[in-house]
């Protein structure tokens, strides 16, 4: 079975020697208890949390599943146990405000207690994870009634949350939903529809679920600009706040899925269900791309997770496999054969998942500093850049750390030889638990869209400006005034690549608008690599300066320094590939017919 240790000297290179999470925390007006001792001290009971309780549920949760019978879902065994102790230890509620049971510290914290709980057991963790997207929502759009009686209980945890979207007949094409909601005299709404794929929507952990759901009004116009959000909680609160009646509200049957089979994924029956509407009537979806956004970077710690416990569990099994003669000459004479970790490919594909996991680490650690400026910067044409700045990100977080996740995980199998398709080492498990990431809150293809179309182009090509204003300023610096000037030139070059396929590509667009969406994946990509290269070109400046100075961890850095190595010339080439994809024809994809498919 897979084992877990949190990282937690790479959690601290990053949030304090690389990114500075400790001068970021003074300067916001919820950091002044987030000091350097508190945040090491809760990053440590979480750390301890994930390890001796979330981890060891893994492997059976997965094989026990969840079962669903007349409505009701039970989780596995242990499951229930688990989040009892997650309540009372108040995590749920650990980053939102104080006023409504929270203890009101930074998002970003928040997000690496995710990361600790996602990689030791991803399929418990999406019961309180999903939660996280109804309180953003509830506390960005809900006015004070709503927040009053909603907001207390999931940030205490007593009550979890969902959003439910999907449907079987639209799925990401959201402006074809059925579900209807009409109003009632008390201002109420009776709700009617069915939705599916909702993860964490019936389950045995909590009294009451409270669903977010996306329905019409009778009187909307067509397509998502009819579109409002409600809340619909399982059970309707009571005058005391407290469980009241029952809501028309059922779980119709669980999906019997690839992986997360410990986490409920649900056909949820709305029947006359009464809700109230969230935000402004028919800017239902404008609303729910709150928690959309929330459960994207969420995604994107998944695709982290995957690298971070692949690597974990493969570079043991490479230290003790002996198996034929390494090139170089024998290592273990003692040894029918040598330790595989003398082969260079099985180097290639451990050092793949290390890179995208601390590079990942990197990507997402940073990005939600840009969360925290979001919701307390101190004006708001500052929240505005922050919220700017990190839409423009998510895309690339969701989609290239889901991708290069999904390419660890099986990396790692493949390091286990035919023993990693065995059930019992668990690698395939984190296989098919990751296999998802890459297509629920949209499909790689989707983000990638969202992207170039409306990121880039739409945005009038400001916040992609930015970015690569960004890149080209750290590879400038590193050129002239780093300790890994390479690594500052190939960022440079690379970038410059980018930026000019990415002008080729939008000219052929405005005489062939396929053109964008044939070049979009192969865009995001290049995106996501060339992100993940400004990171280890920061890392590499960080961990060489720090080596000077001859710490009594002198090993840590040097292993920094060769993973970044290992990432300049081995992955982010990878760019040029994509690059000459982007800049190929668009009748290579566009140009068969639909009716010459089926020839073969």
């Amino acid at each position: 079975m897979t084992q877990y240790t949190a990282p937690r000297r790479d959690i601290d290179f990053v949030t304090n020697e690389l990114l500075d999470y400790a001068g970021h925390y003074r300067s916001l007006p919820c950091g002044e208890d987030a000091t350097p001792d508190m945040v090491d001290a809760i990053i440590g009971e979480a750390a301890k949390f994930a390890e001796e309780v979330l981890s060891p549920l893994n492997q059976s949760g997965d094989q026990q599943g969840c079962t669903w019978q007349d409505g009701e879902v039970t989780t596995p065994d242990g499951f229930k146990e688990a989040y009892k102790m997650w309540v009372e230890g108040g995590w749920q509620g650990l980053s939102h405000p104080a006023e409504y049971g929270g203890q009101g510290l930074p998002m970003s914290l928040g997000l690496i207690k995710s990361e600790l709980v996602g990689t030791a057991n991803w399929a418990w963790g999406m019961y309180p994870g999903l939660s996280l997207g109804a309180m953003n929502t509830l506390y960005v759009h809900g006015d004070e009634e709503q927040k009053q009686t909603y907001l207390g209980k999931l940030c205490s945890g007593e009550w979890t949350g969902t959003m439910c979207l999907t449907e079987a007949h639209c799925g990401s094409d959201l402006g074809q939903m059925k579900t209807r909601a009409e109003l009632q005299d008390d201002g109420s709404y009776r709700l009617n529809g069915t939705k599916i794929f909702i993860s964490a929507g019936e389950h045995d952990l909590t009294d009451n679920i409270v669903h977010i759901v996306l329905a019409r009004t009778p009187d909307a116009p067509e397509g998502t600009k009819g579109i409002s959000l409600f809340i619909v909680p399982k059970f309707l609160p009571g005058e005391d706040g407290e469980i009241g009646s029952r809501n028309g509200v059922s779980c119709g049957s669980i999906e019997h899925k690839m992986g997360i089979h410990a986490n409920a994924t649900c056909v949820i029956n709305f029947d006359n269900a009464t809700g109230y509407m969230l935000g402004e009537k028919n800017e239902g979806l404008a609303a729910m791309f709150t928690f959309m956004n929330t459960a994207r970077v969420g995604t994107a710690i998944q695709g982290l997770a995957a690298s971070e416990l692949a690597y974990q569990n493969a570079w043991p099994y490479a230290m003790e496999r002996y198996s034929m003669r390494a090139l170089s000459g024998t290592k273990n004479r003692d040894k029918a054969g040598d330790a595989i970790i003398h082969h260079a490919d099985v180097r290639r594909m451990l050092l793949t998942a290390r890179a995208f996991a601390e590079g990942g680490r990197a990507m997402i650690y940073d990005a939600a500093i840009y969360a925290d400026h979001m919701l307390f910067a101190p004006t708001e044409a500052e929240r505005d850049a922050a919220e700017n700045e990190l839409g423009f990100l998510t895309p690339i977080l969701k989609a290239f750390l889901t991708e290069t996740g999904l390419e660890s995980a099986s990396n790692a199998m493949q390091v286990f030889g035919g023993h990693g398709y065995i059930a019992e080492h668990g690698m395939e498990q984190i296989y098919r638990d990751a296999r998802i990431a890459t297509m629920y809150e949209g499909t790689t293809g989707i983000q990638a869209l969202d992207l170039i179309g409306r990121k880039v182009v739409l945005d009038g090509f400001k916040l992609y400006a930015a970015f690569s204003k960004k890149l080209y300023a750290q590879g400038l610096r590193s050129l002239f005034k780093g300790k890994r000037r390479g690594y500052g030139a190939s960022l440079l070059c690379y970038t410059l690549g980018w930026n000019w396929k990415t002008v080729k590509m939008l000219a052929r667009a405005s005489r062939n608008r396929d053109a964008v969406s044939a070049a979009s994946y192969d865009f995001l990509m290049i995106s996501g690599y060339l992100s993940m290269a400004y990171y280890w070109s920061r890392m590499a400046e960080v961990a060489a300066e720090a080596l000077e100075k001859n710490p009594s961890d002198s090993d840590f850095y040097r292993a920094k320094l060769e993973t970044a190595d290992f990432y300049f010339r081995r992955l982010l080439p990878r760019t040029r590939g994509h690059a000459s994809a982007m800049d190929s024809s668009t009748d290579s994809v566009m140009g068969m017919p639909p009716e010459r498919f089926p020839l073969r």
